[in-house]
């Protein structure tokens, strides 16, 4: 792991040490896993963002072969 210092307000603080007791886990601990679920949370959104965006880019080409009548040919044989 690699330590890193943050700044937090005296109510964020104070807050962490409450969960802290109640959950029975460190304060680091409490940090790491708000991080990772806010990694998690952003990477989703924009993973969703990208697909929604490349939906249907090919919808208008004309040079792209006959996908259905290749799939056809496949469930034949």
């Amino acid at each position: 792991m690699i330590r890193t210092q943050i700044y937090l307000t005296a109510r964020q603080r104070a807050e962490l040490a409450e969960l802290s007791k109640i959950l029975g886990k460190k304060q680091s601990e409490l940090i790491r896993e708000a991080v990772d679920r806010l990694i998690e949370q952003v990477s989703s959104s924009r993973r969703e963002a990208v697909l929604r965006e490349a939906a249907g880019i090919w919808k208008d080409r004309k040079d792209l072969p006959d996908f259905q009548a290749m799939r056809a040919e496949w469930d034949r044989n």
